[in-house]
């Protein structure tokens, strides 16, 4: 399972490619509101032969624009480093992020992990709540991501967001046998990074998450 991000006129050939071989689509839609050029999220799910199945949707993004080349060997480097106050947003959020391609990312997983056709999800598999901090200059940062949460949990989220100048972009499901049953909510800001952490930190206290 997970998500293809693919322009507009790539949807329906890649759709195509992958109902043909057997794929579910379990969801078609945006994540952020003035993104260009314009792209769309299709969420997959199959069981099967992984190298099957990994046939199938290197054969359905060739139908892409997505770069299919293989990556460089990586060398020895020095650890990366990022422009922002990682320490400060650690302590606000109350979680330890990582620094991976110029963002910071947090994984919070919920406090139980959702099921899907009978199968636990692990964080990996899309059940954790993604976080990322991509610093934009003078102590701001863009953030961007989406809550996992339960239907209950989704308008006192929202409220906390909005109540703290962060949008949200989209709000829908990601899997179709999910239990209980998960709602994704996508979000966007690009202000001070430690203003943002905090209105971050009031959502997520509005939600069931593991706290290590």
């Amino acid at each position: 399972m997970g998500d293809l991000v693919l322009t507009d006129t790539e949807v329906n050939p890649v759709m195509a490619k992958l109902i043909a071989d057997g794929f579910e689509i379990t969801a078609l839609h945006n994540h952020l509101l003035r993104n260009t050029p314009h792209t769309m999220y299709m969420h997959i799910g199959a069981t099967g032969d992984p190298a099957k199945l990994g046939a199938t949707i290197h054969d359905a993004l060739a139908l892409s624009k997505t770069p299919l080349s293989a990556a460089p060997v990586q060398t020895a480097a020095a650890p990366e480093t990022i422009d922002l106050d990682t320490a400060a947003v650690d302590r606000i959020m109350g979680y330890k992020g990582k620094i991976g391609g110029g963002v910071y990312a947090f994984g919070i997983p919920r406090a139980e992990a959702p099921r899907d056709a009978g199968m636990a999800l692990p964080p990996a598999m899309g059940s954790a709540i993604a976080i990322n901090f991509q610093p934009t200059g003078g102590g701001k940062a863009a953030i961007t991501g989406d809550f996992v949460l339960a239907a209950s949990e989704v308008n006192p989220v929202l409220r906390a967001l909005r109540e703290n100048g962060i949008e949200v972009t989209a709000l829908h499901n990601h899997m179709l046998n999910d239990e209980p049953r998960m709602f994704f909510m996508h979000f966007w800001a690009n202000d001070d990074a430690l203003k943002l952490a905090r209105g971050l930190r009031a959502a997520l206290d509005r939600v069931a998450v593991n706290h290590g």
